[in-house]
This record gives structure tokens, C-alpha cells and sequence, in this order.
């Protein structure tokens, strides 16, 4: 039995391909670049070109699977549907979908699709503090609009929750909300990425238009940046509270930020400068 999973070199998708490979799955893993990916996984999972995004060029990539794993990205909104339609069609019959923070047209047309499906609503990853990689590893400062709690959840968690939705009966048509053991403001996860990488790090406070116009800076759009900036400026109730959803789905506690800040801590170190 063969499990597709979409944008499997990504923050979620490559932690879901870990998981399936140790639980001894055989795995197809979708990337744009499989030349490029291939030293990233273990040789037995079977790497295959191309995205999501493109559902009417995945009827090879669909041949023969039976679980898909989707992780809802930007583009995804308008062709989901499609893919959904054409991996129900191609057979398959379970799905795992994690969403894009809320139910659009891929999380109902999977909720709809027929077969079953497990929807995970995790709050913020963990990974979006690697957007603070370079101005920690340059100058030893977080540039940050808001100092709120988030219920941050480790990418890995996500992934074993997948697998087990994915592997196991018993999650079919269950929406499942995902933090991790914590509620930690930035200051709290600077104060911890710290500790990681034995360096002060200082927070600086910005505007609210700051953080706008830095976002789309990186080419996204001002619609989508006052998105993910109002998420900030007012967090939700789900995202502050932490459950424990992982540990029942799984049976282990949901790692904490200081685990996640240990296994990335080299990314945030400064360059060393060798004498010439």
C-alpha cells in the first residue's frame, strides 16, 4: 500500500515522510525537484516530480496509492478541489489534510470527497521562527510587532499525528486541533533560543506597518501580509491554549520549543570568521 505525500520537502511534508519510512510504509514522496531531494530521505522512499498545485499532471504520480497526505499552501485554494477529485478517482481512500487556518474550498472539498478523511488544525508551527535566522545570526536581535503567547506546535508532532490518522482506523471524519505543551510569547522563545544557542539575543519591538511592509518585501501579497499580521495582533483563543490533543492521538507528550530550538540551534549561530 503506497502513500503519496504532497510538498514533502517541507516543514511538515518531510516529517511525514520520517514517520511513514520508521513505521515501514512505502512512501511516494511529490517534489518539484527530486535530483535535488534525493539526499534528504531515506533511499527507500520513492521520490516523484511535481506539485500539488498542478493536480492535472499527477495521474502518473496517483497511480497506485492509496493514502494521500496534504498540506494545504499558497496556490492550492483554487486547484485542491481538483486534486482531491482526482485522487479519490484514482483511488484513493484516505486523506490527511493539514489546513491553511481555516476550512477553504481544499479542507471541504477533502471533507466532502467520499472516503476518509483527517483534517489537523495545528496553530503555529514552530518552524515560523526560522524567520529569524538572520537577523539573530547577524546582530543577535528578534524584530517582532507583537509579544503575545502562541501555542507554537513542533512540525513532527503534526507528522505523527498524520500517520497515525493515515495508518490507523478510528480518525475518520475528526478535525483535530494541534499546539504544542506551551504557550510561550516571543520574548519567552528568544529567552529559550538563547539558552540554545549560548548568545544573548535582544528583542526590539516594531510597528505594526513595519512588520506589513517587511512581509511583502518577501513577495507577499498586502492582503495576504494583513492576514498573518492581524493573526498576531489578535490571537484566537485556539491559538493560545494549549491542548493535548497530540499525546492522545499519539500516546507521547508534544515536544517542547527548547527540543526545537536544540535540533535547529546551529542554523541561528553566528558565521565563524577564521583568521586568513
Amino acid at each position: 500500500m503506497t502513500t503519496l505525500v504532497t510538498g514533502a520537502t517541507g516543514n511538515t511534508g518531510r516529517h511525514v515522510v520520517a514517520e511513514l519510512v520508521r513505521r515501514g510504509e512505502h512512501v511516494r514522496a511529490l517534489t518539484r525537484n527530486p535530483a535535488a531531494a534525493a539526499g534528504r530521505f531515506p533511499a527507500e522512499v520513492e521520490l516523484v516530480a511535481g506539485t500539488h498545485t498542478a493536480p492535472e499532471t499527477l495521474d502518473a504520480a496517483l497511480e497506485g496509492v492509496c493514502r494521500l497526505h496534504i498540506t494545504v499552501t499558497a496556490g492550492l485554494a483554487e486547484v485542491g478541489p481538483e486534486l482531491v477529485r482526482r485522487a479519490v478517482g484514482a483511488g484513493v481512500r484516505r486523506i490527511t489534510v493539514v489546513w491553511g487556518g481555516g476550512v477553504g474550498p481544499v479542507e471541504q472539498a477533502v471533507a466532502d470527497s467520499g472516503v476518509e478523511w483527517t483534517r489537523l488544525e495545528p496553530q503555529e508551527f514552530m518552524s515560523n521562527t526560522l524567520t529569524w535566522i538572520e537577523s539573530v545570526r547577524a546582530e543577535g536581535i528578534v524584530r517582532e510587532p507583537y509579544d503575545f503567547p502562541s501555542a507554537l506546535v513542533h512540525e513532527a508532532d503534526i507528522a505523527a499525528v498524520a500517520a497515525v490518522a493515515l495508518l490507523e482506523d478510528g480518525h475518520a471524519g475528526r478535525a483535530y486541533n494541534l499546539t504544542g505543551p506551551e504557550s510561550l510569547t516571543p520574548r519567552e522563545r528568544i529567552a529559550i533560543l538563547s539558552r540554545a544557542i549560548s548568545r544573548d539575543i535582544a528583542f526590539v519591538p516594531i510597528t505594526h506597518e513595519q512588520a506589513l511592509d517587511r512581509l511583502m518585501a518577501t513577495g507577499v501579497s498586502r492582503a495576504d501580509a494583513e492576514y498573518v499580521i492581524g493573526w498576531y495582533s489578535a490571537p484566537s483563543d485556539a491559538s493560545t491554549t494549549v491542548v493535548d490533543t497530540v499525546e492522545q492521538v499519539t500516546g507521547h507528550p508534544a515536544r517542547t520549543f527548547a527540543q526545537w530550538a536544540a535540533e535547529h540551534a546551529e542554523r541561528f549561530q553566528a558565521p565563524r570568521i577564521t583568521a586568513g
